[in-house]
């Protein structure tokens, strides 16, 4: 009766600990926004993939063997696509990560698909790690589009 009560527990944890992981793929978290940038080698990295400061840009990392970031790059498509048209339209950026290694250490990318959002200052105001929905990914960039500070 003991070890049917341990495997119980057991798969109640296994079970918490999946549903948390699962509620946490996906969604958009704000980065804290902090007034000093990191450091002069990250951004020297970042304005080399395209994050210059001069707009909001989506920047995502992806792989040729991940599955995933095939429809992260259709969902930041059709959300920048969405909002072409606003005063400060976001870029699309996409970087390899096998071919940009050194960015992704230095934004502490651990699982593919990572995707972080930039106002137009160039500060991290969001990342996403797995698969957004193109409507949260929307709502995230919308007011950094308009041209708000308050994203």
């Amino acid at each position: 009766m003991i070890e049917i009560t341990i495997l119980a527990v057991m798969l109640l944890a296994g079970l918490a600990v999946g549903l948390y992981l699962r509620r946490r793929e996906g969604a958009v978290r704000s980065a804290p926004v902090t007034l000093d940038r990191d450091n002069g080698t990250r951004d020297d990295l970042l304005v080399a993939a395209g994050v210059t400061g001069s707009g909001p840009a989506v920047l995502h990392f992806s792989a040729d063997w991940c599955g995933p970031c095939s429809a992260v790059r259709r969902v930041v498509a059709d959300a920048t696509r969405d909002l072409a048209d606003s005063p400060q339209p976001p870029r699309d950026i996409e970087v390899d990560i096998d071919a940009d290694p050194a960015l992704a250490r230095a934004l502490n990318v651990l699982s593919l698909p990572t995707t972080f959002v930039f106002d137009a200052e160039g500060r991290e105001r969001f990342r996403i790690s797995g698969v957004p929905k193109t409507s949260d990914l929307r709502s995230a960039l919308s007011p950094l589009a308009a041209g708000s500070a308050a994203g």
